[in-house]
This record gives C-alpha cells, structure tokens and sequence, in this order.
C-alpha cells in the first residue's frame, strides 16, 4: 500500500510516502507557507513527480485548529446559554492560576460578551426540567443571530449532558433561521459536567469550525486536482486518525493533531529499541514539544488547556477532549531571542518560515536559536536541509552582536551560547513538569528526540535530568510525518455519569459503558469502518470528598467496581505516593476509545537506504562545548555512511538531510540494529 503522509508545521512541511514494492520510506521536507499551507504540499507534490493514482492513503497533521485559538483568529462565533448564566466564560474558574501576579490577566475568551445570548430554560443536574424551553425567546435570539453575521454558534445549556432535549430543540430553531450556521451543541461535543470547561470546550469547537471546514475541503479538493483519489485522514488529538469527514464533525478534536503524531512515532521506536518508558522531546521551527510514553503507550489526558502561561494550569483554555499528554513552549529553532532587563530571554514569539532567522537571508532581523547554533558551530552552512538552503553564518553573527552581544555587553560567541543555553534552561522547565511533576522517573526512561531542531539541544537536556539514553531516530526531522504512518484510525468518547464505586454498581457500569460503545459504533458506521472494533475503556475518578479527578485505565472485559477501584488505588499510588483503601472512590467521567482494525501500517518505519560512502568520519569542525573548555574540534559524521554497531565517541557532530545531532564530549554515539542513534550519557546511572 502506498501511503503519502505530510504534517505542516509553523516553519516546515514534512513528507513521508511508503514504496509499496520495497517497503521502505522516502522522506523529504520544505519550507511551509504560512499565508496559504496546502500550497506548500501542492508544490511538493508535484515537483516530486509522484504517481498520483497509485496513492492508497493520504496521511495529514495540522496546526490549523491550534494557530486559530492562540491567535484569536477563528470564526465570528455566538454562545447561546441558560438565562442568569450569561458570564460563565468570562467568569471561569475563581481560583488564580498565579496567586503573587497582582496584574494576572485571565485567559481571553474566545466570544466576546456582546456575542453571549441567554433563553429561559433550566435542567437539573439529574436531568429532570426545572424550568420549561421558551422557544419564543429562543426564535428572538435565532432571528438576531442570523441577522448579525455569525459564522459559528455554540448551545451551552446548564446540565444538558444529563438531558439534551432543550440544546436540541434550541438548534433546530437555529438551523431553520441560518441555514448556513455552523452549531456545536455541548451535549454532543462535551457531555461533562463543570460548565465553565464545557462551555469553552463547544465554544471552541464552533470558533474553529468554519476554518477546519474549508481548509479541509480545499485540501481534498487540491489533491484532487493532483489525481490523487485517496480519502484524506487527519490526526486527532488522542493519537488516532480519523476521515476528513469527521475531522469537519468534530474539529475540536484536531487541536494537537501535529504534535501527537510525533508521539505516536516514538513509542514506535522505543519499542524497537527495547524501551517501555520513554520522555518524547519534539522541538521544530516554531515550538517545542514535550510528552511521554508509560509501558510503551502514549500517556494520554481527557481535558488540556490551550494557550497556558508558564505552564501553568488554569492559565489556558481548558478543553474537555481525550488529547496525548503534551506540553508546548515557545521554544522553536526560529524563537526569537532578546536582550530584556539585562537578561537574555528567548520566545515565545518566533520569526517563522517568513522572514524566518536572519540566517535564512529571507529577512529577518532578529537573532534566533538557529542563528545561535549556526555561530556556535553546530549546524552546517552548506548543508542545511540537505543543501537546499543556504545559511548566511555573518549575517547570523552580525545579528547576534547586534541584539544580543553588543546590549550585555557580551562576545559573539558568549552571547550565541547564552541563547542556547537560556533555550535549553526553558525546555528543561517543561520536561521536569511532564516527568518528575508527574510522577516519572527520568532516569527510568529515554528520551527520543526529533524535529529539526530536537538532536541538537537533547544530549544536555539528558544531561540536566540524569536520562541515561538518547534515542535519534531515523528520519528525525520528519518525526511527525513518520508517525502518521504507524498510527491506527480511532475515534473516542466521554459522558458524565457521577457514580460511587459501592457494591452494586456493576450493572450501572456495564449500562454506561454499552451506551458509549453503541454510540462510538454508529458515528464509525458513518466513515464505513466494519469489523472487530477494538475498545479501550477509562474513567475519571477521586476519593469522596475530592474536588479533582484523575483519569485511570480500566481493565479489559466485564468490569466490576471492585476492580474499577483497584485501578484506581494504583493509580492514585503512582501519582501521589500514597493512597487510602479505606476511603469510598466515586466515578465522575467515563470514556471509551474505539480503535478501527487493520488500519495501522503494516510496515515498520524503514527509511529509503541512503549510502554516500564508507567512512562516516567525513571531516572536522570547530564547535563550542563548554564542556570541553570552549572552542574546540569535533569530528562530523555521516549520518548515512555509519553502519549498525559502529561507536564513535563525543564531541562530534551527526549530520543528515533533515537535522543534526550533537554528542556531547565523554558521551558516546552508536548505531542501533534498527539504525536509531543510541547516545549513551556519561554519568547518567540508569
């Protein structure tokens, strides 16, 4: 089968298409464009010379939904609410994500108040009607709704998860008055208690509707035009693929599609290399990613926030969807940095694929994390993407003087250092959050490092938090490109059903569980998926009394209460370091995860073989490794010429098409069976 997978990222576009005769896998990247994305994969494709018509499947991952919420750029969007609760967005949670900030800003909504709309109603939290739909209110409100030059419009009834009939009621009034609207209804896009997440949730899911939608389209429509007649398949949030026609059903759930097909790419390769426990560190042109892989699973969260501020939690918009467990700073090759109180502080704020660094000689003016590694010696001018773009190592210097050296007062080659080791100092924040905050050992694990930029900054990152292994894939670059090819189609869903863990409780589990299974089922008949539907099954849970949950995994086949607590005293165990049997458990949320069968390539990540010669020493260059004293001379190796088995000590640089690898000095580099780099961290006690 051939399958062609391409994920669009804020700087490049990476391609990955399987050769159905041989098995292996070319991969290639270009330069994204950012005024119109799809041109970019269009160009490709058919500089490529591809054979359109012999294309099974086609693979995609995007940021279209995230870069719509961070820049506030989505559609015009109206929330329609229960009468009295006109201000649950803007109101969100009381407590401050930052108790010492006297200036704390809350997260911005994505409505403004003018665009909130009440109508008589209310529902119990059992679902029984307390107060009665007035649908003459609701027809006033639809009629200045469809006169005021809405795109989008989200129904957020109080309670309606319990009882949906006055949200359905409400947008059927609406359809009849704008045609054209785009409607998220709470009860169908997050059936959860807690209001104020599940109505960010639904309003988030009608701002980005409209743009997912035509982008979508106009992307089928492009491939189209290019011969290839293969269904379009989007990464979701949770790691599974799904159609393009349920990508535009729910496209809430695209948010995290490009970064979480890069996690899906590493539990890949830590399974080959014998590795359950992995930290996942994807650092691009624009940010940096940071995740991680439990017993060789992608760890995964049933509610995230986008847009937090120091990483911390209250601070974003939360959104009630199953989404892989990741955590995004402004952290990219093209983050920007500046000189600021004395300091050197780098992002969040990036320069992109245009102008793009200074380096890139496409006018860029500020000095930039890659124009740092390019002064420092670690990337190569003349091989920069395989060669196709040249790098201006003066201009980058000139630069870095500029704004950075010349402000501190500092050498050129000081100041390029104080940017990389200031990115580096940020990124370690993040990963100390999503391992040991979380209750994960790094020295149990091994980082896989990917992205552009990921090789070069992993081995001190390693270093900082005592990771033992460093695992470089093959085709690094194009991380999140590969992962789509090794992810399987899934499709998952939640409800709130509050119940008490007691003895009993069997039946009303089996109850809840068979409904969301049914309900998964008949949303997958839709795409046409048959077959031997595989489920995963977790809930939410917490002590009585608790006013937070955590989400447990639940054990396959009929599930008992008591089991359902035992999950979650282990789990409870791992998070906190302790737990109390004594206490009553009780579920809030319950999710199942439908995975469609035979939907996973069949084939491993084997890339295209590339030999350019037999010696991987090709030459030497001067670097800075501070670790060394400075300045010094480190060996350049081919990526393509090193061979399984073959060892080489650090410093040195590993270069290949797509990224380069930094090995720092006492470490040592080998080549895995499987043709992974493998770097051993001096000092690191596993």
């Amino acid at each position: 089968m051939t399958r062609l997978a391409f994920d669009i990222g804020g700087t490049f576009t990476d391609f990955a298409l399987t050769d159905p005769i041989t098995g292996a896998t070319r991969i290639w990247k270009v330069p994204t464009t950012p005024d119109a994305p799809a041109r970019a994969v269009l160009e490709s494709l058919t500089e490529a010379g591809l054979d359109a018509a012999a294309i099974d499947a086609v693979l995609h991952a995007t940021t279209i939904a995230t870069n719509a919420i961070l820049e506030r750029k989505g559609a015009r969007t109206a929330l329609i609410t229960t009468q009295g609760f006109r201000d649950i967005l803007l109101i969100g949670r009381q407590k401050r994500h930052d108790t010492n900030d006297l200036h704390m800003q809350k997260p911005a909504p994505l409505v403004r108040r003018a665009d909130i709309f009440t109508v008589p109603e209310r529902m119990a939290a059992d679902g029984g009607v307390v107060s009665e739909f007035d649908g003459e209110a609701a027809r006033a409100v639809a009629a200045q709704i469809a006169a005021g030059g809405y795109e989008a419009a989200a129904i957020v009834f109080l309670h309606a998860y319990a009882n949906p009939v006055h949200e359905q009621a409400m947008a059927e009034i609406l359809r009849q008055a704008a045609p054209g609207l785009k409607i998220a209804l709470s009860s169908v896009i997050s059936p959860k208690f807690r209001e104020y997440e599940r109505s960010s949730t639904t309003v988030a899911s009608a701002y980005v509707a409209p743009i997912v939608e035509g982008y979508v389209s106009a992307l089928e429509s492009s491939l189209g035009t290019l011969g290839i007649g293969a269904g379009l398949s989007i990464m979701q949030s949770n790691g599974g693929l799904v159609s393009a026609p349920l990508a535009r059903s729910w496209p809430i759930r695209i948010v995290e599609s490009g970064p979480a097909a890069g996690v899906i790419m590493c539990a890949e390769i830590g399974r080959e290399e014998g590795f359950s426990h992995v930290m996942t560190f994807d650092m691009g042109g624009t940010t940096a990613k940071l995740g991680a892989v439990d017993g060789g699973v992608p760890a995964v969260t049933a509610t995230f926030e986008v847009d937090a501020v120091n990483y911390r939690r209250g601070s974003g918009l939360p959104l009630n969807i199953m989404a892989i467990e990741l955590l995004e700073i402004g952290a990219g090759g093209g983050s920007i940095a500046r000189a600021a109180m004395g300091l050197i502080r780098v992002g969040p704020d990036s320069a992109g694929a245009q102008p793009g660094p200074i380096c890139y000689g496409s006018g860029g003016a500020e000095p930039t994390i890659t124009d740092a590694n390019l002064v420092l010696g670690y990337l190569n001018p003349d091989f920069f993407n395989g060669g196709a773009l040249g790098l201006d190592a003066n201009g980058a210097a000139a630069g870095i003087m500029r704004g950075i050296g010349a402000p501190l007062g500092l050498s050129l080659h000081d100041a390029a250092w104080g940017i990389h080791h200031v990115a580096n100092a940020n990124m370690e924040r993040a990963m100390r959050i999503v391992s040991i905050e979380r209750g994960r050992d790094p020295r149990r694990h091994a980082l896989v490092a990917f992205g552009g930029a990921g090789p070069l900054h992993a081995a001190r990152l390693a270093h900082a938090l005592d990771v033992p292994t460093v695992i470089v894939p093959r085709g690094a670059g194009v991380g999140s490109a590969l992962g789509l090819l090794v992810a399987e189609q899934k499709f998952d869903l939640g409800v709130t059903r509050v119940l008490r863990l007691a003895d009993g409780a069997d039946d009303a589990i089996a109850a809840i569980f068979a409904d969301l299974e049914a309900r998964v089922r008949a949303e997958l008949t839709t795409i046409g998926a048959q077959g031997d539907i595989r489920f995963s099954r977790s809930a939410a849970m917490h002590y009585v009394g608790q006013g937070f949950d955590i989400r447990v995994d639940l054990p396959d086949g009929s599930l008992t209460a008591a089991a359902a607590r035992d999950a979650f005293h282990a789990r409870y165990r791992q998070e906190y370091g302790y737990n109390d049997p004594a206490t009553p458990v009780e579920v809030t949320d319950w999710y199942v995860i439908a995975t469609v069968p035979g939907s996973q390539a069949a084939s491993s990540l084997r890339l295209e073989a590339e030999r350019r010669g037999t010696d991987p020493v090709i030459g030497h260059r001067q670097a800075w490794f501070p670790e060394a004293g400075g300045i010094v001379e480190c060996a350049v190796l081919d990526r393509y010429a090193m061979r399984p088995g073959q060892e080489f000590p650090g410093p040195a640089l590993v270069e290949e098409r797509e990224s380069t690898t930094v090995v720092l000095p006492g470490d040592t580099v080998r080549v895995s069976a499987h043709g992974n780099l493998v770097i051993s961290i001096k000092g690191a006690v596993p």
